[in-house]
């Protein structure tokens, strides 16, 4: 692994999380705002493990709760604990499969979605859990479904990944 990977990394996560706040944040479609960060988070964590995935959620967290003056540390909470547990995914299931971008992409979305609605709770924050879960996630899910493949692909080129990051082995279950 090349000391450029880092740096590729952050680079990719900080034009997502602009991307994100300036342009993203403010399409609308049926009801849904497609997650870039999300999607560019599930890239890095699938293709270079758990502690890239929850360095890279934490650092994307933080740009976006700056940017967007909220609470600080909720997404970057959020996004760590999704970015780690993606990784953990990749890991233990093998980067080659064609499906593991799009499942991760889906449970993610719908568990980040969860927390947000939680935490924002517990902060005593108003939310609507019906706009939240019922009006906003499907277009939500539907959209970042639809932006996997060409994120993932960018990722995946911009790492040039061969087989799998050093020390990182495949986890054999035996029984």
């Amino acid at each position: 692994m090349s000391l450029l990977e880092p740096a590729k990394a952050a680079a990719l996560v900080f034009v997502a999380s602009i991307l994100q706040v300036t342009i993203f944040s403010g399409v609308e479609i049926l009801g849904g705002t497609p997650d870039v960060v999300l999607l560019t988070l599930v890239a890095i964590a699938l293709l270079r493990g758990s502690i890239y995935g929850a360095a890279a959620g934490f650092g994307a967290g933080l740009l976006v709760d700056t940017a967007n003056l909220g609470t600080l540390g909720v997404t970057s909470l959020l996004l760590t604990l999704a970015g780690y547990w993606i990784g953990r995914y990749g890991e233990t299931t093998g980067r080659d499969r064609a499906h593991a971008p799009f499942v991760s992409v889906a449970v993610a979305t719908v568990l980040v979605q969860f927390g947000a609605l939680i935490l924002h709770y517990m902060l005593g924050d108003v939310v609507s859990a019906r706009r939240v879960l019922l009006e906003a996630l499907p277009p939500k899910v539907a959209l970042n479904l639809l932006l996997t493949l060409p994120v993932y692909a960018l990722a995946r080129r911009l790492f040039a990944l061969a087989a799998q990051p050093e020390g990182v082995t495949e986890v054999r279950l035996l029984g």
